[in-house]
């Protein structure tokens, strides 16, 4: 019922907060204006010199409009505004004018120069500082000479208070540009975040699939002597890697570009995870995944136990990337050994398990082409890229070099639930 005022309201701020500066400072003097010198203000006005006061003449009523109409500019052109605004003041006090509302305006004059002037060196503030000083001592001692009734001492309170306006401005002005520093920084973290995790995604998908479609060509060019008619098969997976390799990086490299923009990048998120929430299940891709890697010579055993619930887009795709990133090791440092990947699902967790045996295991294993070798070690930045992936929702991830010359890796995350089970578990509780 009260979302529509609400939302009239934000927008009604937005379209204001949209509009030129010059043009909001030129509405709120108009519209203050008639206060500014109404004459029940008047006791309210800035008054320094206490002279005996003349009536107002032509020259008068241009001065005291001095006080108030420059503020249009106070922040488009801060340092004018000032200028014209304490000069009229200086006038308006040595001449005794009627006291008048208006010449509040030398106090939003400072706030504006200090909140929104140009911010000076050093050298250039004492310089400024040191003219502004010799003015209003020029200023004081028209009003001696005037015969105001002041002392020394009030002649040395006014400037504090001057500065006083000037001070808060700059201090507005401190706050917020610390404001927008935390700003950045957020999002230069944000954006370093979300290339780190798209370089991540991109070792995944080209360490696996280049890594097959080479293990498949070397397999081709072993076959096409002995057997022939299995090239084409063999021939038809590489392409098929090739594809999808495509596929994949062209989605992550659209990804990157627009992790430029931060606005960008939450779309491309958005959608990232759309297409992961919509996607065919678990179960599929990773049959599939254990299909290609057999295709590439690898024999690979899958087993699943558990009732696997509704989880998150990312724990799934944390879990097929650990199986995916050891196929694909697999693949590398032990063609053709045997390899096991068991995956076990709890209420509360995945437990993913990838075992290749060793060398001395592989006995009755099918035979290895001999154009089928390893391809050379990596520098171990996809374990590294999984741990900090697993480590995202709260697991952990574990290998093992054992003696027999076999190699584990095994990972555990707890589930985060979907959307539906997590309402669905927040109301049962």
């Amino acid at each position: 019922m009260t979302s529509r005022p609400v939302k009239g309201v934000r927008g009604a701020v937005a379209r204001w907060n949209a509009l030129d500066v010059l043009v909001r400072d030129g509405v709120f003097t108009a519209v203050v204006a008639p206060l500014a010198f109404a004459p029940a203000m008047t006791p309210l006005g800035a008054e320094f010199g206490d002279l005996a006061k003349r009536p107002y003449d032509v020259p008068g009523v241009l001065v005291t409009l001095l006080l108030w109409l420059p503020l249009v500019a106070r922040r488009r052109w801060p340092g004018w505004c000032l200028a014209l605004v304490a000069g009229a003041f200086a006038v308006h006090q040595l001449a005794a004018y009627p006291a008048s509302f208006a010449s509040v305006g030398l106090y939003i004059a400072l706030y504006s120069a200090g909140a929104h002037g140009r911010v000076a060196d050093g050298a250039r503030l004492a310089l400024v500082a040191a003219g502004a000083a010799g003015l209003y001592v020029l200023f004081a001692l028209g009003l001696h000479h005037r015969g105001s009734p002041l002392h020394a001492s009030d002649f040395l309170l006014i400037p504090l208070a001057l500065i006083c306006c000037w001070a808060a401005g700059r201090a507005v002005r401190a706050r917020q540009a610390g404001e927008e520093e935390r700003r950045r920084l957020s999002v230069e973290a944000a954006m370093t975040r979300e290339r780190a995790r798209i370089a991540r995604e991109l070792h995944d998908v080209v360490t696996h699939h280049v890594t097959a479609m080479t293990v498949q060509a070397d397999a081709a060019q072993f076959l096409l002597a002995d057997a022939p008619d299995r090239v084409a098969t063999g021939l038809g997976a590489i392409s098929d890697s090739g594809r999808q390799a495509l596929t994949d990086l062209q989605h992550l490299l659209g990804l990157l570009n627009a992790s430029d923009d931060p606005t960008l990048s939450q779309h491309a998120k958005s959608v990232e995870a759309t297409s992961h929430a919509t996607a065919s299940d678990d179960t599929a891709r990773l049959n599939d995944l254990v299909e290609k890697v057999r295709a590439a010579g690898q024999p690979v055993e899958l087993t699943q136990t558990g009732e696997q619930p509704p989880t998150a887009s990312g724990v799934g795709l944390a879990a097929y990337r650990v199986v995916q990133e050891s196929l694909t090791n697999a693949l590398k440092h032990a063609p053709g050994r045997r390899t096991l990947v068991t995956i076990h699902h709890t209420r509360d967790d995945i437990e993913v398990e990838v075992t290749t045996e060793g060398a001395s295991s592989t006995a009755a294993a099918p035979a290895t082409p001999a154009a089928v070798r390893p391809l050379g070690r990596g520098g171990g930045h996809g374990l590294i890229g999984l741990r900090e992936r697993v480590g995202v929702f709260g697991g952990e991830l574990l290998t093992d070099a054992r003696p027999d010359g076999s190699f584990a890796v095994s990972a555990r995350i707890p589930v985060v639930p979907s959307g539906e089970q997590a309402v669905s578990r927040r109301r049962s509780t």
